[in-house]
């Protein structure tokens, strides 16, 4: 990694997800532990559960199962703390309250008073989906008027870029379940050109609707077991689940200059788009390769050195092995020894915030010098042959040397809209006692 490079890096970082995690401690915790976080459908948000559950008893519906990877905290705000009325606060998404939540604490996660930021040149690029929170708009009611802001995804950045007086680019970012790392890129991208002096990048996803359990299950693409069994061979389906991950970007020369802690850098990352010729739901083994081979080529490392690759791994039949396959004529082509894994097997598939919970474990487990266990993947799928390369599951969690000190990994991100992202990041071996 050259040294006369003024990198991009990963400054500071925040998590909320499944289980009741609200740390990047507690999210360790987790993955060490190789819990698997998922629970039952929430029964305070109004769903018809009943009815969801009882789907096969149309024809051609498969059963569903009552599990799911839900934010325990999801309802919980503190709106005079940011500055928000309590009848605006109920109108408003919760997907903008969570990521305010989580914002602020990657702030604080960087040494960063959220508070002394007015005017501040500081972008935000959050990932996130419309998730059908709340009555219809043509509704007339105590809300209307407030909904205009708070509805859905149109200003999920906005809303933190207002709170804490940032006048950077500000942007929401919706490419379905790549939206996570095209924040990230465009974060990296925009300190890279001058656009703002740092930045946030993040995703959110909370869930005001079952409809995704609905959709999947008409495709026959839902668990049938209600586990998230990524890469395995008994894979029957995705496990829908919600979680929000914010990283704070900015230049290598800064975060020295003023104390911040690396956590990692951001030495390549790429998006592209599977163009027509397949559904639109199918994804591209061709065009995840090219958006992979893009990125080393950005990257300028030999990719024989990446360690750890955080994949997307829905546990689907048709995108598993696409996905493991481009990975395979990539990195597997250059002999690269890493171990491969997805964090849906703890938390279920989060969805636009997928990515970034994917990357928030990539850094955790090379700032902690271990590979953390891929839950129910003992029996890799058969559907690709594993001998001709040599990239393996991690099955088990496993020590992660590092290489003159650093440690390379990359992650992963495929949306249903047929947009792809990737990342390569490089993570320097924590100096002793160098805690969160």
């Amino acid at each position: 990694m050259a040294r006369d490079v003024d990198h991009i890096v990963i400054s500071g970082m925040a998590v909320e997800a499944p289980g009741g995690i609200d740390s990047p401690g507690s999210f360790w915790s987790a993955l060490a532990a190789a819990a698997e976080l998922v629970g039952p459908f929430p029964r305070d948000r109004g769903w018809p559960v009943d009815d969801l559950l009882s789907l096969s008893r149309l024809e051609g519906w498969p059963e569903v199962r009552d599990a799911g990877g839900f934010l325990t905290d999801a309802a919980e705000f503190d709106p005079a703390f940011f500055g928000i009325g309590q009848r605006e606060a109920l109108a408003t998404d919760p997907q903008q309250r969570v990521i305010l939540r989580v914002a602020w604490k990657a702030l604080e996660n960087a040494g960063i008073n959220p508070g002394e930021l007015g005017g501040e040149d500081g972008g935000c690029f959050i990932g996130a989906s419309p998730m059908e929170y709340g009555p219809r708009g043509d509704e007339v009611n105590e809300y209307t008027g407030l909904r205009i802001i708070g509805y859905g995804t149109l200003s999920v950045a906005g809303r933190v870029s207002h709170s804490l007086g940032l006048t950077g680019p500000s942007t929401t970012i919706d490419a379905a379940c790549a939206s996570s790392l095209t924040a990230l890129h465009l974060a990296a991208a925009a300190v890279r050109d001058g656009d703002c002096e740092w930045a946030l990048a993040g995703a959110v996803c909370v869930m005001g609707s079952p409809i995704a359990f609905y959709e999947f299950a008409k495709h026959n693409a839902l668990s049938a077991d209600g586990h998230c069994r990524s890469y395995a061979d008994d894979a029957s389906g995705t496990l829908w689940g919600e979680g929000a991950g914010i990283v704070l970007v900015e230049r290598e020369s800064r975060a020295r200059r003023l104390g911040h802690r690396i956590y990692g850098h951001v030495l390549g990352s790429s998006y592209n788009h599977n163009g027509k010729g397949k559904p639109i739901l199918v994804p591209r083994t061709d065009a995840q390769e090219r958006l992979i081979r893009k990125t080393i080529a950005k990257a300028g490392i030999d990719p024989a050195l990446i360690g750890m690759i955080e994949g997307h791994g829905t546990a689907t039949r048709a995108g598993d092995p696409v996905e493991l396959t481009a990975l395979q004529n990539t990195y597997g082509a250059v002999g690269a020894d890493a171990l491969l894994g997805s964090v849906k097997s703890n938390v279920g598939h989060a969805q636009a915030a997928a990515g970034m919970l994917g990357l928030v474990k990539l850094l955790l487990a090379g700032r902690h010098g271990r590979i953390p266990a891929t839950l129910f993947a003992e029996n890799p799928t058969k559907r690709v042959d594993w001998e001709r390369s040599s990239l393996r599951l991690a099955t088990t969690a496993q020590p992660w040397e590092p290489t003159n000190g650093v440690r390379y990994g990359a992650v992963s991100s495929f949306g249903a809209g047929g947009s792809n992202a990737h990342a390569i990041i490089a993570m320097p071996a924590p100096e002793e006692n160098d805690d969160y």
